[in-house]
């Protein structure tokens, strides 16, 4: 998992590219608190455009940046998603809970 970051205007947009699997799951919670720390942003961005596989550890990664966003009086918009890793969010409901619209859905 690659993960490139941008910041502008007050917004962080993190653009993920690879399998969002456990192992990488954990790499960029703490890659994302540290970009979130730095920048501290009005609205962060997950560009999922490039995951090509997430299971469920994809989950904390978003839970854990609301949160963080949260506390931060910020918002999170999530893009781009393509159709296996909504599948996962779907059957999670988290879609629901992040406002992620069947729109986001992309394919290469």
């Amino acid at each position: 998992m690659n993960l490139e970051t941008e910041f502008e205007a007050g917004t962080l947009r993190l653009h993920f590219d690879g399998e969002l699997d456990h192992h990488a799951a954990k790499r960029a919670v703490v890659t994302i608190e540290e970009y979130i720390d730095t920048f501290l942003p009005r609205r962060c961005v997950l560009d999922f455009r490039g995951v090509t596989f997430m299971d469920s550890s994809g989950i904390a990664v978003l839970v854990k940046t609301r949160r963080r966003m949260d506390e931060l009086d910020g918002s999170l918009g999530v893009e781009n998603i393509r159709r296996q890793p909504m599948r996962v969010l779907r059957a999670a409901g988290i879609d629901r809970i992040l406002g992620v619209a069947a729109a986001a859905v992309k394919e290469a």
